[in-house]
């Protein structure tokens, strides 16, 4: 019962049933078109909670973009979280979330081509080459935008689109695979840290224009890092070693893109 008053009686009070507060319905997981009547308009701020929720729950737009774009945007910040949980504080890319948008990507007819902007200090590298190995996979073209830095695994990342861009002032770092944790001290640990290492290096250097011993030089040189082994690469040097193709910015990313997208539509047809 709710205890409430009359506005035509100010002083009495006077009990009201409580009437069962009706459940708002649940959101659809795709966004309804918009048809020739019109409705689309009114389902406007539906597919913009949809938005909200998927940039809430995965930090990325939903796949399904109400916009109307042919062009899908996917953000790879922070650190990339493998297998472990990292702590809260720390700005991370979950793979698990990463690959499912692939998945659908690849999917969605309404989508052809995909932009994929870097600003990562690495991570996991299974979960890295994981990202990188579906990125390489997809039909649609493809390209990526190294901004602030992509370092370590975020490396293979942004070789895996069809066409690689970086910030003039972005860099990357590239040093040999790092333990963190108990380590066996047995031949096998190392055995399988070099076969790992191996498959960093093999999936960089077919997918770019560097070369292995270049690119193993790079990572085991001395100097460039205080008290470290490796490379710090600024955008202009991973041009000119062949690891990505061109120096720009959102701009040219966006042009290369609709370009790739054109050469694929008239190979099509």
């Amino acid at each position: 019962m709710k205890l409430t008053s009359r506005a035509d009686q100010p002083g009495t009070l006077f009990f009201k049933p409580n009437r069962p507060v009706e459940e708002t319905p649940a959101l659809p997981d795709e966004p309804d078109q918009e048809g020739a009547d019109g409705q689309g308009k009114q389902n406007a701020p539906r597919r913009q909670r949809l938005s909200l929720r998927s940039l809430k729950q995965l930090g990325q737009v939903a796949p399904a973009e109400p916009v109307g774009s042919d062009i899908h945007t996917m953000v790879i910040i922070g650190q990339i979280e493998g297998h472990l949980v990292l702590p809260t504080k720390n700005k991370t890319t979950k793979y698990e979330h990463i690959i499912p948008q692939l998945v659908a990507i690849e999917q969605n007819p309404r989508i052809k081509g995909l932009l994929v902007i870097l600003n990562t200090v690495g991570g996991d590298v299974e979960a890295g080459l994981a990202i990188a190995e579906m990125l390489e996979s997809i039909s649609k073209p493809t390209v990526s935008l190294v901004l602030g830095g992509g370092h370590s695994i975020g490396v293979p990342v942004a070789v895996a689109a069809d066409y690689s861009l970086i910030a003039e002032t972005a860099t990357m770092t590239i040093h040999p695979i790092r333990l963190t944790g108990m380590v066996i001290g047995v031949p096998q640990t190392y055995e399988y840290l070099e076969k790992m290492q191996d498959r960093v290096i093999k999936f960089v250097t077919s997918h770019s224009r560097i070369t292995e011993e270049k690119f193993r030089e790079l990572m085991f040189r001395t100097g460039d890092l205080v008290r470290d082994v490796g490379t710090v690469l600024v955008g202009k040097d991973a041009v000119e070693y062949g690891l990505i193709d061109e120096i720009g910015g959102i701009n040219k990313a966006l042009a290369k893109l609709r370009e790739l997208i054109m050469l694929r539509e008239r190979l099509m047809n």
